[in-house]
């Protein structure tokens, strides 16, 4: 099964971003594929390099970028959310890009369920 994913909270605020990041892993692990994560409204922190957790914490963004390396996850944060947040190319973690809503309306057709987390 090919999955699309929305994540609309932030990497540590609620847990919707790091149940999102479970549950990418647990399919491909039973062999589904992700077809693309797109990170919208504050979800899109989950994409900045800037941020520093704790060392006895999870580092959210780094397992989203190590996704992203190991089995070509397509992460993508949404432009107009982002800019209003302060986060540019310049201070995207490895493995995220900007684009529009576009890539979310392209997830939702090409994939076949589209899986949010987080209001």
């Amino acid at each position: 099964m090919k999955f699309g994913i929305l994540v609309n909270e932030g990497p540590y605020n609620h847990q919707a971003a790091d149940t999102a990041y479970q549950f990418a892993k647990a399919a491909i692990d039973k062999g589904h594929e992700i077809h693309r994560v797109f990170f919208y409204h504050d979800g899109v922190n989950n994409a900045s390099k800037l941020t520093e957790p704790p060392a006895d914490d999870r580092n959210i963004v780094n397992r989203w970028s190590k996704m992203a390396e190991e089995h070509g996850v397509d992460l993508v944060v949404c432009v107009a959310a982002a800019l209003r947040r302060g986060i540019v190319n310049e201070n995207l973690a490895s493995g995220f890009r900007i684009s529009g809503l576009g890539q979310l309306v392209e997830s939702g057709i090409q994939a076949d369920r589209l899986v949010t987390f987080g209001d």
